[in-house]
Order: C-alpha cells, then sequence, then structure tokens
C-alpha cells in the first residue's frame, strides 16, 4: 500500500511517499497490570524503590567497595603538578584550562614560579570573536551552496552557533595567532565564570545575522558585499563580547616573586610575544599531535578526518582526528607521562563517574544490582557512538599512571578544572578499563608516538558530516544555566 502524507515546510517538496506501513502496537492494560505485578513480585524491586523515590538513584547504586578501596596512588608521576588547581566555574571552557593548566608546567619550572595560571579569559574573548566570525561565513557559504534553511546542514548550525566547548586544533589556532598572557593581567570576569547570558546575546545576535546573510545569497549579492556585512555584523560582535569580558590589553607586564622571593618582571611586552619568548621554546602547540579513537566500523582506523564545518578560524588550522586503536592512545599517555609531559584529553566524563571521590570506574557503580538491568555500558564504545549515547563531553589532564609489575597501565591521575574542593583535592582517579570505553582524544608530543601513526597526517582527509558525534565539543554543556 501506497500512502501519501501532505505537509508544509519551509523549501521542502510537498509530498512524501510510504511504501509500507510498520506494525505498531498499543500497550494494553492487561500487558501493563502484568508487569505491575511481576514488579511487585520481586521483594528487592520494592526496596529500591523506596530508596530511590527518597534519594539520588546515581548514588544509591554506588559500589561501596570499589570506590572505598580506590586509592589515589600511583608510581609514575610528571615530576611536579600544577598549583592553584583551576576553576572553570559555570562555564564550558574545560578544553581551554586543560590546555593551559598543561602549558604551564614547563613555564613554572623555568620560571621558578610556585602558583601560576595563564589568563583562560584572555583565549575565551578571542574565540568567542574568531568563532563568531567563523560561523558567519559558514552560513553564507551554505547559502551559496544552496543548502535549504530547514535542511539537517543549516538546521544544526543554527542551533547553536557559538557555544564554550572547543577542540585541541581550535586552542592552536588561538594559541598561534594571538599568544598568551598571565591571568593576573587579564583576569575573570562576571560572564567568563557564568557565560551563559553572554552566549545567550550572541546566539540571538547570530541567529539575526544569518538571515541578513542568507538574504543577501538569495539577493546575488557579491561576494564583497557579503563580506562587508559580514565585517559590520562583527563590530556588533566584538562590542557584546568586549562589553562582557572587557577588552584584553594589547600590551602588558608581568611582575611577579620567584620560588626564592627575588623580585622578577616580564615586559611590557604584546601576548604574541610572551608567548613566542617564554612559553613556545617550552611548549610549542605545534609540536602536538591529537589522536583519536573512533571504532565504528565506517571510520577505520590509520586514517585522518575531519568534520564539516568544525573550526573557530577563518583560515585558521582544520580541526583534524588520527583514528587510531585505543592502545595506542593508552601508550601515548604512558610515554609521555614517562617523559616527564602531562597530557591532555577529552571524554565523556559523567559516565561511570563517582563525584565524591572523584572515581572513573566501569565498577564505580551497580546498576545492575539496583535495576536488574545494564547501564551506561550495555553497549560497545562502537555501538553508543552510533546511537547518541556516547561522545566526548569534557577535556582533562593527565598527571600520573599506576603500573602493574610488568609497566602495563591500570588506573591514571587526572587533573580537572573544577578547584580543589571537589573529588581527591581537585584530582581524579580513571582506571584503565574506563580509559577504553570513554577516552576518545589525546594530545602528546610527536615524539611520544610513531612513525607510522605521524604518516597519517600527511593523508587527505576524510570530511565526516557536521553532526557527527566525533565533532562534539568539550564541554557543550557545562555552561548551561
Amino acid at each position: 500500500m501506497i500512502k501519501i502524507l501532505k505537509f508544509r515546510s519551509i523549501n521542502a517538496p510537498k509530498f512524501i511517499r510510504y511504501f509500507s506501513d510498520i506494525k505498531k502496537l498499543p500497550l494494553t492494560l492487561d500487558e501493563l497490570s502484568k508487569i505491575r505485578k511481576d514488579f511487585y513480585a520481586e521483594p528487592k524491586n520494592e526496596l529500591a524503590q523506596n530508596v530511590c523515590t527518597r534519594y539520588d538513584p546515581f548514588e544509591v547504586a554506588i559500589n561501596r567497595r570499589k570506590t572505598d578501596t580506590s586509592l589515589h596512588v600511583f608510581n609514575l608521576k610528571i615530576e611536579t603538578e600544577g598549583k592553584p588547581v583551576t576553576n572553570q566555574e559555570s562555564s564550558g571552557r574545560c578544553w581551554l584550562f586543560a590546555a593551559l593548566n598543561v602549558m604551564r608546567l614547563p613555564f613554572m619550572k623555568k620560571y621558578g614560579i610556585e602558583e601560576f595560571e595563564f589568563s583562560q579569559s584572555y583565549l575565551f574573548f578571542w574565540d568567542k570573536i574568531e568563532r563568531s566570525h567563523f560561523w558567519l561565513n559558514n552560513i553564507a557559504e551554505t547559502a551559496k551552496k544552496g543548502e535549504k534553511l530547514d535542511g539537517r546542514v543549516v538546521n544544526f548550525l543554527l542551533k547553536d552557533p557559538v557555544n564554550d566547548g572547543g577542540q585541541w586544533d581550535m586552542l592552536v589556532n588561538l594559541v598561534n595567532k594571538y599568544g598568551l598572557m598571565p591571568k593576573k593581567c587579564f583576569p575573570e570576569s562576571y560572564s567568563s565564570r557564568r557565560s551563559v547570558r553572554m552566549n545567550a546575546l550572541l546566539r540571538t545576535k547570530l541567529r539575526e545575522f544569518a538571515k541578513e546573510l542568507r538574504e543577501k545569497v538569495t539577493s546575488d549579492a557579491s561576494d564583497d558585499e557579503i563580506q562587508n556585512t559580514i565585517s559590520k555584523q562583527m563590530i556588533v560582535v566584538y562590542n557584546i563580547v568586549a562589553i562582557c569580558l572587557g577588552i584584553p590589553p594589547e600590551k602588558f607586564t608581568y611582575e611577579y616573586y620567584n620560588k626564592d622571593k627575588a623580585y622578577q618582571v616580564m615586559g611590557p611586552l604584546t601576548p604574541q610575544e610572551f608567548y613566542a619568548r617564554h612559553v613556545k621554546p617550552l611548549y610549542d602547540v605545534d609540536d602536538k599531535v591529537c589522536i583519536v579513537n573512533d571504532p565504528r566500523e565506517n571510520n577505520p582506523y590509520g586514517h585522518l578526518y575531519t568534520l564539516q564545518y568544525l573550526g573557530n578560524m577563518v583560515g585558521g588550522r582544520t580541526t583534524v582526528y588520527n583514528n587510531q586503536p585505543i592502545e595506542v592512545l593508552i601508550k601515548a599517555v604512558k610515554d609521555s607521562i614517562q617523559g616527564g609531559e602531562a597530557v591532555w584529553f577529552g571524554c565523556e566524563v559523567t559516565k561511570r563517574f563517582e563525584r565524591k571521590n572523584g572515581l572513573e570506574d566501569l565498577e564505580a557503580h551497580d546498576y545492575r544490582l539496583v535495576f536488574n538491568t545494564e547501564i551506561q555500558i550495555g553497549m560497545p564504545k562502537e555501538d553508543r557512538l552510533l546511537y547518541g549515547d556516547s561522545c566526548m563531553t569534557h577535556a582533562m589532564v593527565f598527571t600520573a599512571v599506576g603500573l602493574d609489575e610488568q609497566g602495563n597501565p591500570l588506573k591514571f591521575r587526572v587533573e580537572n578544572s573544577s578547584s580543589d574542593k571537589e573529588y581527591d583535592k581537585g584530582y581524579l582517579l580513571l582506571t584503565e578499563p574506563w580509559f577504553r570505553e570513554f577516552v576518545f582524544e589525546v594530545v602528546v608530543d610527536k615524539k611520544y608516538v610513531s612513525k607510522e601513526v605521524l604518516d597519517v597526517f600527511k593523508q587527505e582527509l576524510v570530511e565526516l558530516p557536521a553532526w557527527d558525534p566525533m565533532g562534539t565539543l568539550a564541554c557543550p554543556l557545562c555552561a548551561d544555566d
């Protein structure tokens, strides 16, 4: 039987043909009555119900035998961890915090500084500016390509024009173009700590600008006219960001006391000069490589991937993924820690995560005991990606590894950016089995990966669609109000 459905939609066809109906059966009262009867026939269900209706089900499912015996002790560590423990607060800047937490370590050692932070707000400011510009250009490009307003690509772009999350290559773009500065020279603001209001202002304005750009393209405006329009729109964007975050100084002077309590000074100098002279010789972002683990069958290992419209800077570095087996990532982390270098990484942080003790462990929760079914790990990693149940949501830093007698990693020490009031004074313990299931990417120096892995970066890029789960930005939800 051919069924024809009429519907109205912007730029959409008038008819859709369904060549077969899927048989659907409603839930019957008899069926529901039997399910209820069977539920109460099991006494454990009623006990679980009594507890979970009064307490957090995630807390109820915690495996105390595991959490009480997991020790934050490691036999392979970097020389010194950074101080203070940073705090991104109610913002999605984890990727910036994690990167700057790694970069500060050799800087602090070189200059004998006991406590130090690079300005996260500085890079955040320029990311908002650049990403808005990148997005507006993508809107114009999709319009020129004839992408429909209610098509999947444009709909994806309009859904979230400018969130806080990001990827490693986006960080590289910002550092190479704008440099760095100490946090004391451009500190936090209300909207850097709680970005949801500023983002709301930007989103609504950018969508308004998207309408203007699409109308320009429809009216056959020239490329110069389109770019002139974007330039005018960027004045408004800049003003919003500047009002909410403040404007970073063009030059600064950094004064500090070293470990010997001796007065020191750097500057006056620009952020670009500061990075080039004082940071790049110690930590060059261009010497680092990002390797990912995407086990989906259609994305084979040993290939180089990117995502459509993923980035933060016109003319900047493309966000690329060198896809490798999870064992390559684990070895790279171990070798980097052994070499004294902390590791930036991206993961899905909330799964099997016991917050109080800061434990990322597949056995941290026993959902089967409470609900009589497996939760969160009922599918393999590949299928969780395919069915929308898993993706990268957060970036943090590896600073230590616990090895067995054969030198195999058992657990990892993780520096987060949620202050020292959380977890084990700001640090988490992440087990090797959890790493396999929920870590998606790591960034290490080129010297810690093989020539075979590095050669993948020479390949032609395979472009994935904009909505692919590997394009999720860390951390997209941290700033939600």
